[in-house]
């Protein structure tokens, strides 16, 4: 009885997980939990390794595997290939560890910022609302069509790709290109 109870836990444990991943949209061929963080997720997505990089790089693996609430404007591997040639190298040296910290804070607002939200505060802001990111610069986020378009600082562009992928500390959106301080 007890070999069943344990089949039975196991096959329980196996449906929720299931379940939970059919609740969020797949992400770089990877189921996304939102039991897990967002670090534990990004390592999971075959689109996101050059993320994953940079935030080992910088140091921020901790902060973003901490209790959060964040929301990460995530870029993919092709949004990093969009920078001119030799600028992710650079970035992922030792001695711009500073400067790289600074363009990935650039993608994160403190809080749980749902596509939702972020939606109704375009509207009620007439068509755009600003966020505040941990970098302590400003995003501007507008309506794109159907989509959630950023702007950067610079005045560069970038499309939510995928929004609301649920992470146990926040949000992940998935971002084409990335954002520049």
């Amino acid at each position: 009885m007890k070999q069943l109870l344990t089949i039975a836990t196991a096959g329980s444990a196996f449906a929720i997980a299931t379940i939970f991943a059919s609740q969020n949209p797949t992400v770089g061929g990877a189921p996304m939990y939102p039991n897990k963080n967002i670090v534990q997720n990004a390592m999971n997505s075959k689109d996101h390794t050059t993320l994953v990089a940079a935030v080992t790089a910088a140091g921020l693996v901790d902060t973003l595997e901490g209790k959060g609430p964040f929301t990460v404007f995530a870029p993919t591997n092709e949004a990093f290939d969009k920078l001119p040639a030799g600028t992710v190298d650079t970035l992922l040296k030792q001695e711009n560890k500073k400067q790289l910290t600074t363009v990935l804070t650039y993608h994160v607002v403190a809080g749980k910022v749902t596509a939702e939200k972020l939606i109704q505060e375009i509207k009620a802001g007439g068509g755009k609302t600003e966020l505040k990111t941990v970098a302590s610069e400003t995003l501007t986020a507008k309506m794109d069509s159907d989509s959630v378009q950023l702007t950067d600082a610079k005045g560069g562009t970038s499309k939510v790709t995928i929004a609301d992928v649920m992470q146990s500390n926040g949000v992940i959106h998935v971002v084409d290109t990335v954002l520049m301080p």
